[in-house]
C-alpha cells in the first residue's frame, strides 16, 4: 500500500511542479515520472541538510521541490533551437 501512495504522491507532485514551472512541464505521464524522481531527489537533498518530512504535507512539499529541480534540469536539455 505504501508503494501506491508513493506513486500517487509522485503523480500529484509532478502535476503541481508542471503547473509551477513555466510551460507546464512535459505532459502528464512524464511529469508523473519526474514527480516520483523528484520525491526521491527531494528526500535525498533534504536529508543532506539534516531535514526530514513529517506526514503527508511535509512529503508533498519536499517532493514538489525535488520535482521542480528535475523539471528545471530537464528543461535545460529540451530547449528549442533558435531559427534564423
Amino acid at each position: 500500500m505504501d508503494f501506491l501512495w508513493f506513486i500517487l504522491l509522485g503523480a500529484f507532485t509532478g502535476f503541481i511542479a508542471g503547473k509551477i514551472m513555466r510551460g507546464g512541464g512535459f505532459g502528464f505521464i512524464i511529469n508523473m515520472l519526474l514527480g516520483i524522481g523528484g520525491g526521491v531527489l527531494g528526500g535525498w537533498i533534504f536529508s543532506l541538510f539534516g531535514l526530514g518530512s513529517r506526514g503527508l504535507i511535509g512529503s508533498l512539499i519536499i517532493s514538489v521541490i525535488g520535482a521542480i529541480i528535475i523539471l528545471w534540469i530537464a528543461s535545460l536539455f529540451n530547449r528549442p533551437s533558435k531559427k534564423e
